[in-house]
This record gives C-alpha cells, sequence and structure tokens, in this order.
C-alpha cells in the first residue's frame, strides 16, 4: 500500500494571525520533521498544501502578502505543492486526481490547525476512499474560547477532541513515533 505524507498549512501565514501562539510550536516542528525524515528515508512522497485566498484582502493568506510559502524550517524538495482556498485539501486542488494517479492509497495528514484544515482534509479523504493516518503530534493549534459559553479550551483539549471524533471513523491516530 503506497503512502503519502500531507503537510497541511505549514506556512508563514500563520506567524501574522491574531491567533498565533508559540507555545506548542517547538514540539510541533520537531514531531513533523521526524515524520518528514521517515518519509525521505523510506522515499515515500512528501506533499505540501498550503491555503492562499486571492479574495481575502486584508489576510495573510492572500498570495500578494508573500506569506503563502512553507515555514523556514521545513525542507524546501517537496515531492508535489497544491494551493487550496478551503478547508480541506482536496476541493478544486488536483490532489485527488494526482494522488490517483500514483496510486497512492494511504494518506498520513500533519499540519496546522488540527481541528481544521487537518480534520476536513481528513474526512473528506476518507470519504474518497483513502485510508486515513491522523499523526495528532504532527499537528498545531491554538487555545481557544467557545463563541457562546466563553469556555476556554487549551490546544491539547481540541486535539484531543479531535482523535476522539476521527479515531475509528475516519483515520486511525498516530504519534510521529510510529513512523
Amino acid at each position: 500500500m503506497t503512502k503519502a505524507l500531507i503537510i497541511i498549512d505549514t506556512q508563514d501565514s500563520f506567524f501574522e494571525t491574531d491567533y498565533w501562539q508559540d507555545k506548542d510550536f517547538a514540539s510541533f516542528k520537531s514531531n513533523l520533521l521526524s515524520v518528514i525524515s521517515a518519509f525521505k528515508a523510506n522515499e515515500q512522497p512528501i506533499v505540501k498544501v498550503l491555503h492562499s485566498r486571492e479574495d481575502a484582502f486584508n489576510s495573510p493568506f492572500n498570495p500578494t502578502t508573500g506569506l503563502v510559502k512553507p515555514m523556514a524550517f521545513l525542507p524546501q524538495d517537496f515531492t508535489k505543492v497544491f494551493y487550496k482556498s478551503v478547508h480541506n485539501a482536496f476541493t478544486d486542488t488536483g490532489l485527488t486526481m494526482w494522488l490517483k494517479r500514483n496510486q497512492i492509497e494511504t494518506l498520513v495528514i500533519t499540519g496546522i490547525r488540527t481541528e481544521q484544515c487537518c480534520e476536513t482534509t481528513a474526512r473528506v479523504a476518507f470519504d474518497l476512499g483513502f485510508t486515513v493516518e491522523f499523526v495528532t503530534d504532527a499537528t498545531l493549534t491554538f487555545d481557544m474560547r467557545c463563541p457562546t459559553t466563553n469556555t476556554p479550551y487549551s490546544s491539547a483539549e481540541i486535539q484531543a477532541r479531535t482523535n476522539l471524533v476521527l479515531a475509528n471513523r475516519f483515520a486511525s491516530i498516530h504519534a510521529h513515533s510510529d513512523y
């Protein structure tokens, strides 16, 4: 079974958002680099997906800002790069066709916004017939407050919730050390 590593939205745009937090960034970087090293060692494809919104004029995700590029810690030799404008990595990107042409059946999901673009991509990938491995400790998210109750949720709680809703439904849950 052919696998591909999918690295979602690990881009400079996030450094300019009002919700960026450094607290989990060092461990995220280390864990993601570990998974990348394993994929390189096994000569498996590494796909980078960047979020780009030309219609978001004052956003760090607008390509005119120069921020829609991989974070500096990432190696620059990806097998393929795709640009998305919605939460999942499949809609209007050509990713599905590329994966099928390359006979890739299993997607290993990593990247930024565990509960948003990473989780959404995992769900869509499963619905498209791919086997999905979600590497939670190689995803990053940020503390948030519920807008209706003002209840705070830590990044760890948000990641645990993602594991809960994905496991045994849409994906198998993994740690970076599994690769």
